[in-house]
């Protein structure tokens, strides 16, 4: 993400960045409290990620958990219906948000944020150095409830 910089005038300046298939992935958790949970990994979210985050979740919350999701296929996998057949239904409640709404996911503005002020002009040389970052920009965001409320309460239909 390149946004606007102080330069000198006519001179602007331009991050040169590698480019490869190679990427992160981000899952994350808002709850209404405003506390944030994510898991990090070096290659695309599948079914098998899914639970293992799930399951995380139900370790780190009490009581039952609503949650709301997009339309990842990875939501909807076999390895997830699994799952939740096998007892993590008991505590967990799915709801699904209507296709192309990214307005109503709270998380939605939680990757905006991240992207277009914790870490905006940022060009690592590798994904380790990437990883680092987020975390860090992670562990500064959470350290502003004022944001994280605003992410749950801007699309208006959770609390």
């Amino acid at each position: 993400m390149v946004v606007r910089t102080y330069a000198p005038r006519g001179q602007t300046p331009v991050l040169h960045a590698p480019l490869s298939w190679e990427h992160l992935s981000v899952m994350g958790a808002l709850t209404t409290h405003g506390h944030l949970y994510t898991l990090i990994q070096d290659r695309s979210v599948n079914g098998q990620d899914v639970v293992r985050f799930l399951r995380y979740l139900l370790r780190c919350l009490p009581g039952k958990l609503l949650v709301v999701w997009d339309g990842l296929p990875a939501h909807r996998g076999q390895a997830v219906k699994d799952f939740l057949t096998q007892g993590g239904a008991g505590r967990i409640e799915l709801k699904r948000l209507p296709a192309y709404a990214p307005e109503l996911n709270p998380t939605e503005g939680i990757w905006s944020y991240l992207k277009r002020v914790e870490l905006k002009n940022r060009c690592c040389p590798d994904l380790s150095t990437l990883r680092s970052e987020l975390r860090q920009a992670i562990k500064r965001l959470r350290q502003k409830p004022d944001v994280l409320a605003g992410c749950v309460k801007q699309p208006g239909i959770y609390v």
